[in-house]
């Protein structure tokens, strides 16, 4: 009799610690390096948190106390493991996203920094007014360049080869 088995599926073992990794990582140095650079200007965490939410709540969002501010940090951590997942994919198809980490993770944070700037916080009910000095622009891309596309970069070719 002959063996009937389930049709074999293309395999990436890394390709869920990729993503995994990757959003965690880039989500959590994202928030803290916002957490530090709002903190300098007096903003508390708990605040920082609440904006993320407002997002989707609007203004609202800073009456909700803890339990928005959680929703902002869920909330961060979705958009940093859908970063993470566009450039696993993107990667895949284009090997020097993988191959030159160091700089393809640069302009991704850049990429990154637009998207959110000019697509996401414009759809969203979000409160708070976008950077418009440049200063804060300048930090804001630092921010993403070194805390979100370069970790996002590197730790694809890492796990995903």
């Amino acid at each position: 009799m002959e063996k009937i088995s389930a049709p074999e599926l293309p395999e990436n073992p890394g390709a869920l610690p990729a993503v995994l990794f990757g959003g965690l990582l880039a989500g959590a140095l994202d928030l803290t390096a916002a957490c530090v650079n709002s903190g300098l200007n007096g903003v508390r965490p708990m605040r920082v948190m609440q904006a993320i939410a407002s997002g989707l709540l609007g203004a609202e969002s800073y009456a909700g106390g803890a339990a928005t501010a959680a929703l902002g940090v869920f909330l961060h951590f979705v958009i940093a493991f859908g970063a993470t997942v566009v450039f696993y994919l993107a990667s895949r198809r284009l090997k020097i996203m993988t191959n030159q980490a160091v700089a393809s993770g640069m302009l991704y944070g850049i990429a990154v920094y637009l998207f959110m700037s000019f697509v996401v916080l414009p759809l969203s009910s979000f409160t708070g007014k976008p950077p418009s000095a440049i200063l804060p622009i300048a930090v804001g891309l630092f921010i993403h360049i070194l805390f979100v596309g370069l970790p996002i970069a590197l730790v694809v070719r890492r796990f995903a080869k």
